[in-house]
C-alpha cells in the first residue's frame, strides 16, 4: 500500500500533467501590438544583468527601442538611463507599467517579485519578458500563466540558450541523428566556495531562498535543465537530494538528482558549490556517440563517435547574450506567430523540476 508521501507525490504529478495538457492548447488572440512596426520596451530592475547581457539588446535588435527603465533607487535608475541613452527613468514599477509609451516590459528583478510585476503588466495589457528562473515556485508560475491568459498577454521567459548559436548547433547535431538515439544525460557543475557567501549580514540574494527560490543551484541549474527540456522534451519524474554541506547560508549548496524524460531518456545531475575548483560539463549519450558541452562560457562542443572519431566545434557567444532570443520575442509580438521558443509553459516545467528536487530540503527548514 502506498504511503502518504507517495500519494501526495502522485497527486502533484497528476495535477502537473493535467495543467500542461490544458496549457498546450492555449492560444492568444492576435493583439493590437502585432500591427505595430516597433516595440517600445521598459525595464523593471536595471541591475547588473541588464548592463551588457540584455539591456543593450533592446536597443540594437531590429524593430525595438528601449524607452524607459525603473529601479527603486532613483539615483541608480537615472544613472543607468543616462549611461545607456534611455529617455525616461522611474523609481516606481507601476509608473513605468502605466507609461503609455511603453508597449512591453522586461522584468529583470530577483524571482521574488516576478509574479507581482507580471500580474501588474498583464492587467495593464503589456506583454512580459521575465528573467529566469520564472518565479519562486511552480505554483507561482501557474498563476502568472493564468493571469496572462485571462488578459490575452503573451508571457516570455529569458531562457536565452534556446536561441544561442552554440546551443542550436547541439540541437542540430541531435536532430540530425549524429549520435543516434539518445539514451541518457549527465550534468555536473561544481564551484569552490566564494568569500562573498561568508558574510551573514550582506549575503547575495542568490542564496536567500525567500528572494531567489533557493541557492546557486536554482540560479544556474535552471539554464541546463531548460535547455535539456528544449532538445529532449519535458522531464516527467524527478528524484534527488539537496543539502547544505557548509551551512554558510540558508539555501542548499549541494544537489544530486536523477530524472526521467517523457521520451524515456534517463538523466542524472550533480551540483556542488563547496568544491576545490570550477567544473562544468554535460554529456548527452546516444547509441552512436556522445556530445559534451559546458552550459556556461565559450568552451568548444566535443563529439565522440562510436567508431572512435572525435570532433570539436567552437562557437562564441554574442556580446549581448540575450539578443538572439529577444529578437524572436519582438518578431512574435509583431505578428510572426511561433517565433519565440521560450514561453511561460515551458519555463514553468523547469521550475517544477527544481521544486521536486528541493522539496524535502525546503520542508526541513
Amino acid at each position: 500500500m502506498a504511503n502518504k508521501k507517495e500519494i501526495i507525490r502522485e497527486n502533484l504529478c497528476n495535477s502537473r500533467q493535467t495543467f500542461f495538457k490544458q496549457s498546450i492548447s492555449l492560444k492568444f488572440e492576435k493583439p493590437k501590438y502585432s500591427k505595430m512596426k516597433i516595440i517600445k520596451w521598459g525595464i523593471i530592475g536595471c541591475g547588473n544583468v541588464t548592463e551588457v547581457k540584455s539591456g543593450p539588446a533592446f536597443q540594437k535588435a531590429p524593430n525595438s527601442a528601449l524607452v524607459a527603465v525603473m529601479r527603486r533607487d532613483a539615483a541608480l535608475a537615472e544613472d543607468y538611463a543616462k549611461r545607456h541613452n534611455v529617455p525616461k527613468w522611474y523609481s516606481n514599477a507601476v509608473d513605468l507599467i502605466n507609461d503609455p509609451e511603453v508597449d512591453a516590459v522586461y522584468i529583470a528583478t530577483p524571482p521574488s517579485s516576478h509574479k507581482e510585476y507580471t500580474i501588474l503588466c498583464a492587467k495593464a495589457g503589456k506583454p512580459v519578458y521575465v528573467e529566469k528562473p520564472m518565479a519562486l515556485t511552480f505554483e507561482e508560475c501557474n498563476e502568472m500563466i493564468s493571469v496572462c491568459k485571462e488578459h490575452n498577454v503573451p508571457l516570455f521567459v529569458a531562457y536565452y540558450r534556446r536561441r544561442l548559436p552554440r546551443f542550436l548547433k547541439i540541437k542540430e547535431l541531435i536532430d540530425k541523428g549524429k549520435i543516434g538515439t539518445i539514451r541518457h544525460v549527465n550534468c555536473v557543475l561544481y564551484h569552490p566556495f566564494e568569500a562573498r557567501y561568508d558574510d551573514e549580514i550582506n549575503l547575495p540574494w542568490t542564496v536567500l531562498p525567500h528572494i531567489s527560490g533557493g541557492g546557486i543551484f536554482v540560479d544556474l541549474a535552471c539554464h541546463t535543465l531548460d535547455f535539456l527540456d528544449y532538445i529532449l522534451g519535458p522531464i516527467k519524474s524527478v528524484r534527488g537530494h539537496a543539502t547544505s554541506q557548509l551551512k554558510a547560508y540558508p539555501a542548499e549548496d549541494a544537489v544530486s538528482m536523477s530524472f526521467l524524460f517523457e521520451n524515456g531518456v534517463h538523466g542524472t545531475g550533480l551540483w556542488n558549490f563547496a568544491s576545490f575548483e570550477r567544473y562544468d560539463n554535460t554529456e548527452i549519450v546516444g547509441d552512436k556517440g556522445k556530445i559534451s558541452f559546458s552550459t556556461f562560457g565559450n568552451d568548444p562542443i566535443h563529439i565522440q563517435y562510436a567508431n572512435g572519431e572525435k570532433e570539436s566545434i567552437a562557437i562564441e557567444n554574442p556580446l549581448h547574450i540575450q539578443q538572439p532570443l529577444i529578437e524572436t520575442v519582438i518578431a512574435e509580438l509583431l505578428g510572426k506567430e511561433g517565433s519565440s521558443p521560450t514561453k511561460g509553459i515551458s519555463a514553468s516545467r523547469t521550475t517544477w523540476v527544481i521544486d521536486e528536487v528541493l522539496k524535502e530540503f525546503r520542508e526541513s527548514k
